[in-house]
């Protein structure tokens, strides 16, 4: 899908055709889609497609007429019924009178300036709309790195209760988002770097503000995805050794459990031996039968107080 959008009078409208500072949204475009736009606009068909591949690498690509700009975006992935972060590429081509936006699918970065809900947006001033984009995508990690906060402490609250597989699995998710994200934002924050320096991108006065600000938005997603990395690792790891000390808990109660019931069972396996009658202990006596049950009796409360002094049980 091809959407033009330009800004006329302070307001941004889309619009039918393209002209001289207007802002092209493809999203998803099909390859007759990109092939126009290639050939109208020259522009390599290769650099069109660059963003439609999910494991490309944030860079920056100068060209003669044109300048690609790649950088990872946030999005929301389903996964078994819950929803969970991941990331994809985006593209930002700027020409000389034009710029150009490439995804695979609609996201909430594009949508605020879509919908005018981005202040201080105009389509033909295109460095400070490739600085409000990559300062809304800092945001939008920052947004996402807050909830996933805020799940993981829902998790651990189920965890303190009772350690089940599908909050384990749920914190494994979790970690994995931050994984991405992590690995996202240092791509991005090497593009920033290197946008600094391209000539090819006019740098005017008053956006040095803006650009220290997405550089400061960035470093602070990326500190703070890498403080939530090490606070899941770390619960993960505590309540692997919890899992653990419990389960060893149990082995121990159950063996020791095993070892007092194992008394009797020798008394009554001797008694069930085919011999004399004359050479069994109380075999004459009509009280025998109680009086072995009362002596296995005592010798598992005496093992059972061993073991308890010992903290065995």
């Amino acid at each position: 899908m091809v959407r033009i959008f330009k800004t006329e009078n302070d307001t941004t409208h889309q619009v039918d055709s393209a002209s001289g500072g207007c802002w092209i949204a493809l999203t998803d475009p099909t390859a007759t889609e990109i092939f126009e736009i290639a050939k109208r606009h020259e522009i390599d068909v290769d650099d069109l497609r660059a963003p439609l591949d999910e494991e490309e690498r944030s860079r920056i690509v100068v060209e003669d007429h044109y300048t690609l700009i790649l950088v990872d975006i946030p999005v929301i992935e389903e996964r078994n019924d819950k929803d969970w972060y991941g990331t994809i590429p985006m593209g930002i081509i700027v020409t000389e009178d034009m710029i150009f936006t490439v995804c695979t699918e609609d996201t909430q970065i594009l949508g605020a300036f879509m919908d005018g809900r981005v202040r201080n947006f105009y389509t033909n001033k295109r460095t400070r709309f490739i600085l409000q984009i990559l300062y809304k995508n800092a945001s939008m990690y920052l947004h996402y790195l807050r909830i996933i906060d805020k799940k993981s402490e829902m998790v651990e609250k189920k965890l303190h209760k009772s350690p089940r597989n599908q909050e384990v699995i749920e914190l494994l998710e979790l970690e994995k988002c931050l994984v991405y994200f992590t690995t996202s934002l240092r791509s991005n924050e090497v593009v920033l770097e290197k946008l600094m320096k391209v000539d090819s991108i006019k740098h005017y006065p008053e956006d040095e503000d803006l650009l220290e600000d997405v550089i400061i938005e960035n470093k602070q997603a990326i500190e703070m995805a890498n403080i939530y990395s090490n606070i899941l690792s770390s619960m993960m790891d505590a309540f692997a050794s919890v899992i653990s000390n419990n389960l060893n808990i149990v082995m121990k109660f159950l063996t020791t459990i095993t070892i007092v019931m194992s008394l009797p069972n020798i008394v009554f396996s001797a008694y069930g031996m085919n011999v004399n009658l004359a050479g069994m202990p109380f075999a004459s006596s009509p009280y025998g039968f109680w009086i072995v049950i009362l002596i296995s009796g005592i010798i598992c409360l005496i093992a059972a107080i061993i073991f308890s002094k010992k903290n065995l049980f």
